[in-house]
């Protein structure tokens, strides 16, 4: 029997490191923590120092058995949960636990999973980390008294399930505050000028206005008494400007070129790898690093069995080992030649108060190409192997050299400049480029052609141009990330668990470009916190917490010290708190007028939080959302976003709004121009405009050209004169009337007519596929299956006959399943009896339902018999996976399971875990 326990987080994980160890080695998994506070009560005592009350798991109870049983006959137990707070207090925990007095327990701490890693970290085992436990401990304490007390308060104050917490709080308060600055943004207008020349070698280029009389022109509003800044604020100033120009010479005056290094990002760290995969690979943070562990963990590579392919994913510091570096030298110089490997090995700084105990995230091995392990790795996973791989490999590599060539041109009082860029030497480049930020202006790298001072250059035309100014964009989880990360609010390791919680917990969502907009609830919950708990609320206090527990882990600060100096001031603020949310409710009056009945406007509370409302309701059923303005006033605002996009009716600029079916354009001038137009959103979140398709159809009308465009229920022609011609006919050119209802919809041939008043039927779309209605909608509100008999159509009729209720028709409630003939017919009718199912399980029913509606029980032998043919929702009756790796997340095994798309690999933990992958 093995002399020696080791005990790690993951069943992957240990089956990775089992190998490397040998024989006298028994290796185990925990399966994350064991011991926590107990999910009733407090579990805090605040009156003796904050002395916390543990408990074993009662999911984990089995787990601790099996561990207590397998330490029996061993001497030594060593502890190798992953190497940061939580591995350490899972450590402490599982160390107290098997602690006996013939026992000897040490910390192992493996920062990357390779034969080499591991014995190194074992020569190096030594003692747990009181310190970093007690960080871990301080965390999870303050994340009880918080979220415990403050979320009973607000379901009774509020009677709703909020909840809160100490730092997911504060991330829905940066959505939420983002999107009142969206509602309050003025749009202005300005304009720029650009001149596109011709020298006399090609390219032609384009050069933009950036002086005008000595002042340099901004792209967007300046205050006009700026001494040394100006812009064109209306199309009048751009026309000015092309007059003034479009008839004189245009001579360069100087052209500057120098070369610019561009400098190899550092490698990765947690939070810098979250928002990479977010705007590169279109991963969320959750997946990021649910992949990462894996590569950390092991991967099967053939042969070779599991390797760990990367160093351990929790990470600050951009620290990496001079093995490491000098393995990276060596195949940069094989691969891309000695040109490419600088002086010296780079080194990066680590930002203020980084944990410097874990390397950057790097492949443990360069030799492991990425193309040489495409075998083993799929999707995703690979895609963030080789992520990683290159972005480790452009770090020991040298800078880029690029040439800058800025080109002026000085017309009478005004100066035009054309910038331009390219690579004289890739460098890093060669191997990795940095996703730029979406939000982020991006740089032209347009080719200037050759040109000297003193040429003349051919004008072919001047291009003004209006623009609009844009609100500050929504964040999505890459810029997300990185706004926690510069203002100090939690750690790398906690960002993909906030940002999955504060959606899990619907206090935000994501609109269709995936950026993040807050709820109704998230709105309300976060108005109320900051009334009610300014302090838990406030961003530098968040930051300050998170920089006490760092001291906490550095052994300079007492954990119950620093509960001792929170609590106080939190425990006055709970006492108040009921108090000021019953404040919060009661009418506030303002000095605003209602715009339709002219009586005042108050501020009320409702179940999504603060609106305006009219005092004289329900005569008068007025309401707006508001925002506040300095000086304790008010301002009613819409839920609309700005853009720079023109209405083509009026001018003025159109207003992203939202209807029952998403996003669209309105003008800003309604309700005097009712101008609507379909639009989306791109990748980077800015709106486009979806161009209806031209048709050579004339509105017979007004004259006016029809396009195509989309409804409910499929294409149709639009009159362009829209909204004053609303003339719509379906594609053949027929109005509704003319094609009896059907209009846009395609003829049901082969089918029989309406057996109900003798139209055609037409083929229509529901949510469970195409089925038949007749052409006469709304007066016929008859539908029927494809294929079904018309004399049938009584059985499958909706009474509401909208188009969207056919899904009864296509789906009957209780498909049954083959006939029972070992069963008695039923006594009522004669006919055979079926098995259905049911709520509380299967069930006897009369195949001549719903005219018999005679059901029994079904007896318990042939209950018995299909529990065992059935397979339920975990694994129990799928078949096993053979050859198939276990579950990489818990460790059980895979099932084959059969997907709308074919068969898939489900972990046979399922409910409890969700994991699934492709099969091989």
């Amino acid at each position: 029997m093995a002399d020696t326990l080791v005990i790690v987080e993951s069943p992957a994980k240990a089956k990775t490191i089992a190998k490397y160890l040998g024989k006298g080695y028994q290796v185990r998994a925990s399966v994350g923590h064991v011991v926590d506070l107990p999910k009733k009560g407090l579990g805090v005592d605040v009156e003796h120092d904050f002395a916390p009350t543990y408990e074993v798991m009662p999911e984990k109870k089995k787990v601790v058995a099996e561990l207590k049983k397998a330490a029996e006959g061993a001497h030594h137990i060593i502890l190798a949960p992953d190497p940061d707070r939580e591995g350490e207090a899972i450590a402490w925990h599982i160390a107290d636990l098997l602690a006996g007095k013939d026992r000897r327990i040490r910390r192992m701490l493996i920062n990357e999973i390779t034969k080499t890693g591991v014995q190194q970290a074992l020569a190096q085992a030594g003692e747990l980390n009181r310190d970093l436990f007690d960080a871990q401990q301080a965390r999870r304490i303050l994340d009880r008294l918080v979220g415990y007390q403050i979320s009973p308060l607000l379901y009774r104050t509020l009677r709703r399930p909020l909840s809160a917490g100490r730092v997911q709080s504060v991330a829905v308060r940066l959505v939420v505050d983002r999107e009142n600055e969206i509602r309050a943004f003025k749009t202005r207008e300005y304009w720029t000028v650009e001149a596109e020349l011709a020298a006399s070698s090609p390219p032609d280029f384009k050069a933009r206005l950036i002086e005008l009389g000595g002042k340099k022109v901004e792209a967007g509003p300046v205050d006009a008494k700026d001494p040394k800044k100006t812009f064109l604020p209306d199309e009048k100033s751009a026309r000015a400007v092309k007059a003034a120009v479009e008839r004189e010479r245009w001579v360069v005056k100087s052209v500057d070129q120098k070369d610019r290094l561009k400098n190899p990002p550092a490698p990765f760290i947690t939070s810098k790898l979250q928002q990479e995969a977010v705007r590169k690979l279109r991963i969320t943070a959750k997946q990021t690093m649910s992949l990462a562990q894996r590569l950390y963990e092991g991967v099967e590579i053939g042969d070779e069995g599991a390797v760990g392919l990367i160093t351990y994913m929790r990470t600050d510091s951009t620290r990496v080992s001079a093995e490491a570096q000098q393995a990276a030298r060596g195949y940069i110089a094989k691969t891309f030649g000695p040109d490419y490997v600088p002086a010296k090995p780079n080194v990066f700084a680590s930002k203020k108060g980084a944990q410097d105990a874990h390397e950057a995230i790097r492949p443990t091995d360069v030799s492991l190409t990425p193309e040489s392990l495409k075998p083993f790795l799929e999707g995703a996973t690979f895609k963030l192997y080789e992520l990683i791989y290159q972005r480790f490999l452009a770090s020991q590599m040298k800078p880029a050299v690029l040439v800058q060539t800025a080109v002026d041109i000085p017309v009478k009082q005004y100066l035009f400049r054309a910038t331009g860029s390219v690579v004289k030497f890739k460098g890093f480049l060669a191997a990795y480029e940095e996703a730029k930020d979406e939000d982020e202006e991006k740089n032209g790298e347009a080719t200037l052609p050759e040109v000297k001072p003193g040429q003349e250059l051919k004008l072919l035309q001047i291009l003004p141009e209006q623009h609009f100014t844009q609100p500050p964009p929504r964040f999505t989880e890459a810029s997300l990330v990185k706004e926690l990360e510069e203002r100090g609010i939690g750690r790398p390791s906690t960002y993909a668990a906030i940002l999955g919680t504060i959606q899990d917990r619907d206090y935000v969502t994501k609109d269709k470009s995936r950026r993040f907009l807050p709820t109704p609830t998230g709105e309300m919950i976060t108005q109320i916190l900051l009334k009610s708990f300014p302090e838990i609320m406030d961003f530098r206090f968040t930051a300050q917490m998170e920089e006490d527990l760092d001291r906490v882990e550095d052994g300079h600060l007492s954990w119950q010290k620093l509960l001792h100096q929170f609590y106080p001031p939190f425990a006055k603020q709970l006492a108040h708190a009921a108090e000021v949310i019953k404040e919060m409710r009661a009418v506030i009056p303002t000095d605003l007028a209602c715009p339709k009945c002219n009586r005042e406007l108050v501020i009320k509370w409702g179940k999504n939080g603060e609106f305006l409302g009219c005092s004289g309701y329900p005569e008068c059923d007025y309401t707006s959302e508001f925002v506040r303005e300095e000086g304790n006033g008010v301002k009613p605002v819409n839920k609309t976003e700005a853009t720079s996009i023109v209405c083509p009716a009026c001018g003025k600029p159109m207003l992203v709004k939202q209807s029952k079916r998403g996003e669209f354009l309105g003008c800003s001038g309604y309700p005097e121009c009712k101008q609507t137009m379909e639009c989306r959103r791109a990748e980077d979140g800015k709106i486009e405009v979806i161009q209806p398709e031209p048709e050579h159809a004339t509105c017979d009308l007004c004259g006016k050209p029809m396009v195509v465009k989309k409804g409910r229920y499929g294409p149709f022609l639009a009159c362009t004169g829209y909204p004053e011609c609303r003339n719509l006919k379906n594609l053949k050119g027929e109005t509704r009337k003319q094609a009896g209802g059907g209009a846009g919809f395609q003829p049901a041939e082969g089918e029989p007519p309406c057996e109900k008043c003798g139209k055609p039927m037409v083929i229509r779309q529901g949510k469970w596929g195409p089925f038949l209605s007749c052409s006469g909608y709304p007066k016929c509100k008859n539908i029927r299956r494809k294929g079904k008999p018309a004399e049938d159509s009584d059985k499958t009729e909706v009474k509401t006959g909208s188009p969207p209720a056919a899904k009864k028709a296509a789906r009957p409630k209780a498909a049954p399943a083959s006939v029972t003939d070992a069963e008695a017919p039923c006594e009522k009718c004669g006919k055979p009896m079926v098995i259905r199912p049911g709520k509380w399980g299967p069930f006897l029913s009369c195949s001549g339902f719903p005219k018999c509606k005679n059901i029994r029980k079904l007896p318990k032998e042939k209950l018995a018999e299909l529990a065992a043919a059935k397979p339920n929702k975990s694994g129990a009756g799928f078949q096993p996976a053979e050859g198939e790796p276990p579950c990489e997340l818990c460790g059980k095994p895979m099932v084959v399971r059969q997907g709308k798309w074919g068969p898939f690999l489900g972990c046979s933990g399922y409910p409890k875990c969700k994991n699934i992958r492709r099969t091989s």
